[in-house]
């Protein structure tokens, strides 16, 4: 599934591309990968334009020129294709085409087709569950300790609840823990100051660096334009079972946690 910095790159491309486009028909393919209901859906898009494209956690958000919004959430194997012009044949697995004035589509493909586009009205708080954006000015050293604070549950588990800290996925949660030296089966709220403002500080740092090479490409990830990312090329720990830790030498173990899979190295993370 994308995480923060792969969806802030999906976003800042597509922000380049469509912003100001106005949309002229929908085509949805797959009726369960929309809501409301396709009719409806299509309506509710057709003739609007784009004001901006941003991002809110794993989720991207369109805004239209009636403070409608669009939400997509990618989840595991849904894309964001952008084609300046009509491509001779859809991408694989497209459900959605979305289709500009000026000629230019967007297709959202998803192989396992779990991914959705949802319209939300003005004042829908379709964002009320979701927590502080990780790298925001509202993250703070203090706002991570109260957080935390009293919580029992393994601080890897913690990360991933997306109530909590925003955007957080198994990539980043593994790789900041690993930088901090924190175990990730440690209980959240047994954090010590200086170990909590090292993971603090690891997880704005792993994930900025991330955004900056425009997220990691572990698997089939590719951004509106195709373009993969750069950050699996630096990866500490993630996906490395048996490798050498690249801190101590250590052989990388693989644990699950919560039903995730979870690399460390029992070496540094003590």
């Amino acid at each position: 599934m994308p995480e923060l910095p792969e969806v802030e790159t999906i976003v800042r491309g597509l922000a380049a591309n469509i912003v100001g486009k106005q949309i002229e028909s929908l085509h949805v393919q797959l009726a369960r990968i929309v809501i409301p209901e396709p009719a409806l859906f299509a309506t509710m898009l057709q003739g609007r334009s784009i004001v901006s494209c941003t991002r809110r956690a794993k989720y991207i958000v369109m805004l239209l020129d009636n403070d409608y919004r669009l939400i997509v959430h990618l989840r595991m194997t849904g894309r964001l294709i952008y084609a300046a012009t009509p491509l001779p044949e859809p991408p694989k697995y497209a459900h959605v085409v979305i289709s500009f004035t000026d000629g230019a589509q967007l297709y959202f493909a998803d192989a396992r087709t779990f991914g959705r586009m949802r319209v939300v009205e003005p004042g829908d708080e379709w964002d009320a569950e979701l927590g502080v954006e990780p790298l925001s000015d509202d993250f703070t050293e203090t706002r991570f300790a109260k957080i935390i604070k009293g919580r029992t549950t393994p601080i890897k588990t913690f990360l991933l609840d997306q109530k909590h800290i925003a955007g957080i996925g198994n990539i980043y949660a593994c790789e900041a823990l690993w930088q901090a030296k924190i175990a990730p089966t440690t209980p959240a709220g047994a954090l010590k100051p200086k170990l909590r403002v090292a993971l603090h500080a690891a997880l704005r740092d792993v994930l900025q660096r991330s955004v900056d090479m425009r997220g990691t490409s572990a698997r089939d990830y590719v951004d509106a334009e195709g373009l993969k990312g750069g950050f699996q090329n630096v990866l500490g720990v993630y996906g490395k079972h048996g490798e050498p830790c690249p801190n101590c030498g250590s052989a990388i173990e693989r644990i699950v946690l919560a039903q995730r899979g979870t690399w460390w190295c029992s070496k540094c993370q003590q």
